[in-house]
Parts: structure tokens; C-alpha cells; sequence
């Protein structure tokens, strides 16, 4: 109770934020995003070249080419960063953009379901194009 009338609402700002959370959750987020987005730059260079080097070689060449550990590797990193950075990205614009709240849910739930499959799906593809390469030597 306050001790002077009518100023009830009058509360200090740490009473008005207590049991909403931490305010730390968004550090790592925002940590996240800007590693993963750190992480993007030398790879999509390294993507680049590799197509660069593979423009006109034929379907076996290809698949050679990703066949070979250090490629298969690199293609698996890139893809797992660019699903992850993607997600985190579209997650702060459905939290920022998106103000019903079972459509926010919704929308958070097939966004993460989504990322998952389709960095799985690149992921499997990847290894079994390398773990076949016998078959295109």
C-alpha cells in the first residue's frame, strides 16, 4: 500500500519486471546468430569456389568432387549454419511481427520443424553421396 493516495500504480521498475523472466535469455540468441553468421562468411566463399571449380564438369565429377571427405564435410557444416542462422533469424521476426499468440506458437513450432528437416535432408544427402563414393571412382 502506498502511503499516499491515488498512487497505487506507482511501482518501481524492478517490481514491474519481477517473474518475467531472465533478462540473459537473449544474449545467447543473439550470440548464436552472429556466430553462426561469422561462420557463413568463409564457407559461402569456399561454397563459391568449389561451384566455381565444378561449373563445367559433368555428373560423375560432381559427385566425386563431393564425395571427398574435406567437401563433405564443409557442405555439411555449411548447410547446419544456414539452417540454424536462418531459423534464428525468422524466429525474431515471427516474435517481433506475429502478435497472436497461438499463431506465434504455431508458427515457432513449424519454423523449427522445418529448420530440423531441412538441415537433415542436406545433411543425409551429403553423406550418402560420400559414403557411396566408391561407386564414382
Amino acid at each position: 500500500m502506498s502511503a499516499y493516495p491515488g498512487q497505487q500504480g506507482l511501482r518501481a521498475p524492478l517490481k514491474n519486471v519481477r517473474g518475467l523472466g531472465s533478462a540473459k535469455s537473449g544474449v545467447r540468441h543473439w550470440w548464436l546468430q552472429r556466430v553462426t553468421a561469422v561462420a557463413l562468411i568463409p564457407l559461402t566463399i569456399w561454397f563459391l569456389w568449389l561451384l566455381a571449380e565444378l561449373v563445367h564438369a559433368d555428373f560423375p565429377a560432381v559427385l566425386a568432387a563431393i564425395a571427398q571427405p574435406v567437401h563433405a564435410f564443409f557442405l555439411i557444416v555449411l548447410a547446419v549454419c544456414l539452417f540454424w542462422h536462418g531459423a534464428l533469424g525468422l524466429q525474431v521476426i515471427i516474435e517481433d511481427y506475429v502478435h497472436t499468440r497461438w499463431l506465434e506458437i504455431t508458427l515457432q513450432i513449424a519454423l523449427r520443424f522445418g529448420a530440423w528437416l531441412g538441415a537433415l535432408a542436406c545433411v543425409l544427402a551429403v553423406l550418402a553421396v560420400w559414403l557411396t563414393s566408391t561407386a564414382y571412382h
